[in-house]
């Protein structure tokens, strides 16, 4: 399906952006509330357009260099064949991911955030209206490199998938429990690189399930391919599960 020529969608920086030193603690607080309250609006619709048109679709969340785009390249060739996929890149500046995404010959849209540090249901929606995905495509929304922002903002997807790759600290998720908490999946990815590092597996999941005991975990690799047939039924489960839901 076309998109309308349109390729990347530009933000400001918006209040992320923006520093307030004359704002009270109490002012500031209402002010999020009010953010948060606005975005989980637009998160429901949109979640309600991507279940009436039966799109599963998955919000990828990571520091930056952990790998997501190449283990999304890797599922999109994997899974091209049985169901369309779309993806949303987000980013503060430049298309290269989205440009790797489209090189696969799936549809991309970059939305670039300026100084903001991520994506919000609002530019979710937007970006829905001019990918329009086909009924039942997956829709793969891979959100700014940030392990702190992006936890407290619902896009309307299906699940958070936390990317943490073996090159980066086992305590992370004790580091930012508030996107552990957030995420259903964890997979950790670049495990074709344990041999040559001093990465403790079983210490990384445990510190995952101490803050979130319901978060399902899976090693993989984008690169060996590694744990991505799990990861590939694991959306299999849970698409199938939504469409019963529906």
């Amino acid at each position: 399906m076309e998109s309308h020529g349109v390729d990347s969608i530009h933000y400001g920086a918006g209040l992320a952006g923006v520093h307030a030193p004359g704002l009270s603690q109490e002012r500031i607080i209402k002010i999020e509330r009010d953010i948060l309250s606005k975005n989980d609006a637009y998160a429901r619709e949109n979640r309600h357009r991507l279940a009436a048109n039966g799109n599963f679709a998955l919000n990828f969340v990571s520091s930056p260099g952990s790998g997501k785009t190449s283990l999304l390249v890797r599922a999109i060739e994997d899974l091209k064949a049985r169901r369309e996929i779309v993806v949303i890149e987000g980013d503060q500046q430049t298309s290269n991911d989205a440009e790797r995404i489209r090189a696969t010959g799936a549809r991309a849209l970059q939305i670039n955030t300026g100084k903001g540090c991520h994506l919000d249901a609002h530019m979710v929606g937007h970006a829905i209206d001019t990918l329009a995905p086909e009924k039942n495509a997956l829709l793969f929304i891979e959100n700014v490199g940030n392990l702190v922002c992006p936890s407290a903002f619902d896009l309307g997807e299906a699940h958070k998938v936390v990317v943490l790759s073996v090159t980066e600290g086992e305590d992370k998720p004790l580091k930012y429990p508030d996107m552990f908490a957030a995420a259903d999946l964890m997979l950790l990815n670049k495990a074709d690189l344990l041999p040559h590092l001093d990465f403790d597996v079983g210490a990384c999941m445990a510190a995952a399930l101490t803050v979130n005991p319901d978060l399902q975990t899976l090693v993989v690799s984008a690169r060996s391919g590694e744990g991505m047939q799990a990861f590939y039924a694991w959306i299999e489960a849970r698409a199938a599960r939504m469409a019963i839901a529906e």
